[in-house]
């Protein structure tokens, strides 16, 4: 079989189980399996599959028609031009998370020798993309789940970051000692309502860890925990940056002021949403 029929008959099968971009996914997936660009796979239209390639390729295609999330069948994610190792043990990197750490990095390019906490680092696609793009800072990710900062390691490894970013197993704000204080706290904490979870698409219902989802009853725990501890964890003029779900922002601008942050601000997505919460410390 050509590959360029291989390539139809897979986006026909995505299509029917639901998949949202076939034809994108498909073509990434036979990238991966010829090693080359997906930019290239119509120079490969017309060459013969073989009896091999089209049994691995097959299975990929039966993987992604089970819904299985694509990054984890080619088992890295693209994040700020970076790959990353991923598996189900961490939230896949999300676009809308590479503005979290622009913001930081507008931020601590004014500062000396600046110290970031990375709450719930995950893949540490925050952190580690964080140290490439800022190599004065010294960098500390912290997970509950100790899976997690295994693969968190390995990137470090894979990007040349593991000597500027200390990893610890913490939960939550735990993870820095009593006194221990930083420039900049960074958190994508889990925000979906506990009861939202079965809503989602199945990519992330059924593959993203629930312990990255689940936000608690509201979605809020983790900016309650952010707004009441946070401040002490921080040095004057410091600051707190975190990404929080559609329809939240309101609710988190009066938590943090309420816990007598002197200043609370959002930022807007790509699409115009409010998406992450800045609040400056005080002291």
């Amino acid at each position: 079989m050509t590959a360029g029929n291989a390539i139809r008959d897979a986006v026909r099968r995505l299509g029917q189980a639901g998949v949202e971009t076939p034809q994108v996914d498909v073509e990434w997936l036979l990238a991966d399996l010829l090693s080359c660009n997906r930019s290239e796979i119509p120079l490969h239209a017309q060459a013969d599959l073989t009896a091999e390639d089209l049994d691995r390729f097959s299975q990929r295609v039966e993987r992604r028609t089970r819904r299985e999330p694509l990054q984890h069948i080619l088992g890295t994610a693209n994040f700020l031009g970076y790959d990353f190792q991923v598996s189900a043990e961490v939230l896949i990197p999300r676009p809308e998370t590479e503005l979290l750490v622009e913001l930081a990095l507008e931020f601590l390019r004014h500062l000396p020798n600046p110290s970031v906490f990375d709450l719930g680092t995950g893949s540490g696609c925050i952190a580690l993309a964080l140290a490439k793009r800022c190599s004065k800072a010294g960098i500390i990710g912290s997970d509950v789940s100790k899976e997690a900062l295994v693969l968190a390691r390995a990137n470090a490894v894979s990007l040349g970051t593991l000597g500027q970013v200390e990893f610890r197993h913490a939960d939550g704000l735990a993870a820095l000692a009593k006194g221990e204080q930083v420039d900049l706290i960074l958190s994508n904490p889990p925000y979906i309502p506990t009861a939202n979870i079965d809503t989602l698409q199945p990519e992330v219902r059924d593959h993203d860890p629930r312990l990255a989802l689940d936000g608690g009853a509201d979605g809020m725990l983790f900016y309650r925990l952010l707004a009441e501890e946070g401040q002490s964890h921080l040095k004057s003029g410091a600051k707190l940056m975190a990404e929080f779900g559609d329809g939240q922002a309101a609710a988190i601008v009066d938590l943090f002021s309420q816990a007598g942050w002197p200043s609370v601000t959002t930022a807007n997505d790509l699409s115009h949403q409010p998406r992450i919460v800045i609040a400056s410390a005080g002291h």
